[in-house]
């Protein structure tokens, strides 16, 4: 359901009641950190800034439905990569059903990157996939700025892992890149 500016406004005032950061709000609302940060201003900035609300629940919904993209983003591996992937990694929150379901159906290890502030810091979880030595692919659900992605992308590297490719379901940017590595969006949504 589309929800208007004063809803945005008042389900921001209330996931943040409810402890959540500018970071998770933004993955909640399906739209961006500034786009949170201009909703919790009360109207104080003139303008909202320029984004665009992406909401994919029809395909969160269903656990079908994640593994047909799942499908998909298994076909631009194999196109991208010719399939030569050890480990994909998911960006939490919401990158995370996507990547596992990846990770199944080109039989790769599975590992989760928590986004955990709007300041940038993050960590790949412990319970899951090594990255040291491997050709990883990460997924997330949408790109804004690229900021979460390329954090990511300088984490794992810091792992010692190679990142080769970047997925997101919707690429709400004109980059084909982060820090060097191939961006592949299901679909691209910018102003035009």
């Amino acid at each position: 359901m589309a929800l208007s500016v004063e809803e945005l406004r008042s389900k921001a005032a209330e996931l943040r009641a409810k402890g959540l950061n500018t970071q998770q709000i933004a993955d909640e609302l399906s739209v961006s950190q500034t786009t949170v940060q201009w909703l919790s201003s009360e109207g104080i900035a003139e303008s909202p800034p320029d984004d665009v609300r992406i909401g994919w629940r029809t395909i969160g919904a269903r656990a079908t439905r994640i593994e047909a993209i799942g499908l998909i983003l298994a076909d631009i591996i194999d196109e991208e990569l010719e399939g030569e992937i050890d480990t994909i990694v998911g960006i939490s929150l919401n990158g995370i059903a996507f990547a596992q379901s990846l990770a199944g159906h080109i039989d790769a290890d599975f590992a989760i990157y928590r986004s955990v502030d709007e300041e940038g810091s993050g960590h790949l979880s412990n319970k899951y996939g090594n990255v040291a030595g491997r050709d990883v692919a990460v997924i997330d659900d949408v790109l804004s700025t690229g900021s979460t992605m390329r954090r990511t992308v300088e984490a794992l590297r810091s792992e010692g892992a190679n990142v080769c490719l970047c997925m997101v379901l919707v690429n709400k940017t004109e980059r084909n890149d982060i820090e060097g590595v191939p961006l592949r969006g299901l679909i691209r949504a910018v102003n035009v």
